[in-house]
């Protein structure tokens, strides 16, 4: 198959119109089209966008064997990592996992090697200029993080990004963002709060 084909197969494998897949890379449907199409082929790094959106590896839209991209690397080139498809959780539904079928989106591809469980989107500035408005972080599940690690912490039926501190029975969420105030939690308030994960990785939104 050619690359087009590939392109194509793996948007349809993904349940995605040539508009919704568009918008996901910046990019029109008619760009789309055109590579499905054959007209024109995308750049190197356009594949690679591609191969996020999509959740399929690059030697796979382009049509490379697995054994062929397993191949020695010639000197000064380094291998393209591993993508993975992992769950973007969007509105934390009430009294429900946090990965539960209702609470996610979509999926989305990132690096193998990042052994991320799932991912959020980033909204407001409380953790600029590390993580931005519209950025994605990937979390890798765990129910504790060390002091100072940046977490996905679950307050109620909202998630929130923030450097994680415990002392005893008194918990702080702290914002990288200096022009926002720390939250503290402490004795009874705990029970409202929960770890869901440690950051592991990010992609920077549009």
């Amino acid at each position: 198959m050619s690359t087009g084909e590939n392109i194509k197969k793996a948007r349809i494998n993904a349940g995605l119109t040539q508009k919704e897949l568009g918008e996901r890379l910046g990019i029109t449907s008619q760009s789309i089209a055109q590579w499905e199409t054959g007209r024109r082929g995308p750049k190197y790094e356009s594949l690679q966008k591609l191969s996020e959106a999509l959740g399929v590896p690059v030697y796979t839209l382009m049509g490379i064997s697995e054994e062929r991209e397993r191949a020695p690397i010639p000197p000064g080139f380094e291998p393209l990592p591993k993508v993975v498809s992992v769950p973007l959780v969007g509105a934390i539904a009430c009294g429900t996992p946090i990965l539960a079928e209702q609470n996610i989106e979509k999926r989305i591809g990132i690096p193998e090697e990042w052994h991320a469980d799932f991912a959020l989107t980033c909204k407001g500035d409380s953790m600029a200029p590390r993580y931005l408005d519209g950025d994605i972080v990937c979390i890798r599940q765990q129910p504790s993080v060390e002091n100072g690690q940046i977490a996905a912490v679950l307050i109620g039926e909202e998630a929130t990004l923030k450097r994680f501190y415990q002392d005893g029975d008194l918990v702080t969420l702290v914002p990288i963002n200096p022009a926002y105030t720390p939250l503290v939690y402490r004795g009874s308030e705990l029970d409202s709060i929960s770890i869901e994960g440690r950051v592991v990785g990010f992609c920077r939104g549009e």
